[in-house]
């Protein structure tokens, strides 16, 4: 497995695929699989069957997992950027490539 600089709670865009341009915030990193969940894009269809929690059952909307490589971060100015690592008062820290901001 390795290192991916994005986190859960990331504001990320999708800059490839059929979801492209939108935005939303990491729920979930999924290392194993080098993907990630992200609120409000890729969303599917799934049928639930009628239980004793959900007696009606039906047809819920949630998100998939979508490929990290198809994802970009987002900075405070709102432009997408690489990620990258340095060390400031002995501490690594991420920051953004394009802004040279830490993130």
């Amino acid at each position: 497995m390795r290192k991916l600089k994005i986190k859960t709670g990331d504001t990320v865009r999708v800059i490839a695929g059929d979801h492209k341009g939108q935005e939303g915030k990491v729920q979930q990193v999924l290392l194993d699989k080098n993907k990630a969940i992200v609120e409000g894009v890729n969303q599917v269809s799934k049928h639930e069957k009628p239980s004793a929690a959900n007696p009606q059952g039906g047809i819920k909307k949630k998100e998939a997992p979508i490929h990290i490589s198809n994802l970009s971060l987002i900075d405070k100015n709102g432009d997408t950027t690489r990620v990258g690592y340095r060390e400031e008062n002995d501490k690594k820290v991420r920051y953004s490539k394009k802004s040279n901001e830490v993130i």
